[in-house]
């Protein structure tokens, strides 16, 4: 998701697929067993500092609109908490920067399997996704074996997942490339792809599911998103997001593996008010109706 902490693609990029269990029932979330002590792993036990990055909606601003700003809302009022944040661009040097220099305790997504940090349990599944206008015939194409996307020029960031799914089916020879690693506080790989997309200079784009949707969402008329799971060559497009702590943060974790596991329903719905494109394990969209049953 790498010895330094490069933009959320790369990160994501090289987190592992293996599945991390739900922790089972426990305690309220605020809660751990009398005299445990978070005072030698937190920089300040009365306050949820935040390691984020100040310019990558939807997950982080410095204004508190992403995403991660909300949930991290959420946290804070569950722990009783004051809420502060380390802003620092999500590039290189990211993790080594703020969660490192113990300038923050936990960076709100992150992805499951990377080892340089310690993560949480996952508390949500989504896929890289093909971005297209509505009614260009791509509606459907869930997987980027399709043969209708041999003669288009779609745009890929270099160096993530689908860029190796492009390549074994043929596709990069009429691809346009992205930079992955960028400046968040004045560029956006992401946002220069949509804007090619709605200008014709590419037929369709490929990006990590959260940005697809936030991006497609704000076109007009709206993009259409549709999440890559059925690739059966190359890397699965699909990842489990969860939180990141210090390796040595073994209670800071368990409080807030606890706290995710009793707040799923309203993570879930911070995570569609965003429109995030949520996968069960199974594959399926996840709606407000069905995020609202879970436990």
């Amino acid at each position: 998701m790498m010895n330094a902490a490069p933009r959320r693609w790369l990160l994501i990029s090289f987190a592992a697929l293996a599945l991390t269990l739900i922790g089972q029932d426990g305690p309220k979330a605020q809660q751990l067993p009398e005299g445990t002590d978070l005072s030698i792993e937190l920089v300040d036990p009365k306050v949820l500092r935040v390691c984020a990055d100040p310019r990558n909606m939807p997950f982080s601003n410095d204004k508190g609109e992403g995403i991660e700003n909300k949930l991290a809302e959420l946290f804070a009022a569950k722990l009783q908490k004051r809420l502060d944040y380390m802003y620092f661009p999500q590039a290189t040097g990211f993790v080594k920067m703020t969660l490192g220099a113990h300038r923050c305790d936990v960076i709100m997504g992150f992805p499951q399997g990377d080892d340089l940090v310690q993560g949480t349990n996952p508390y949500y599944r989504t896929a890289y996704a093909l971005v297209a206008k509505a009614g260009n015939g791509l509606d459907d194409v869930a997987t980027l074996e399709d043969a209708r996307l041999k003669s288009k020029h779609m745009g890929i960031v270099a160096g993530t997942p689908p860029a190796t799914n492009m390549a074994v089916n043929g596709l990069m020879m009429n691809a346009k490339p992205y930079p992955l690693m960028i400046d968040t506080r004045i560029d956006s790989s992401a946002m220069a792809m949509i804007n090619d997309l709605i200008s014709g200079q590419i037929d369709a784009a490929v990006l990590w599911g959260p940005m697809a949707r936030y991006y497609a969402k704000q076109a007009n008329p709206p993009l259409h998103v549709m999440p890559l799971v059925k690739e059966t060559s190359g890397p699965k497009l699909v990842f489990r997001i969860g939180m990141g702590v210090r390796p040595a943060d073994q209670n800071w974790k368990r409080l807030l593996n606890r706290l995710i596991q009793e707040n799923q329903p309203a993570i879930n719905m911070i995570l569609l008010d965003f429109g995030l494109p949520l996968l069960d394990e199974n594959d399926r969209p996840i709606t407000a109706e069905t995020a609202a049953k879970q436990p």
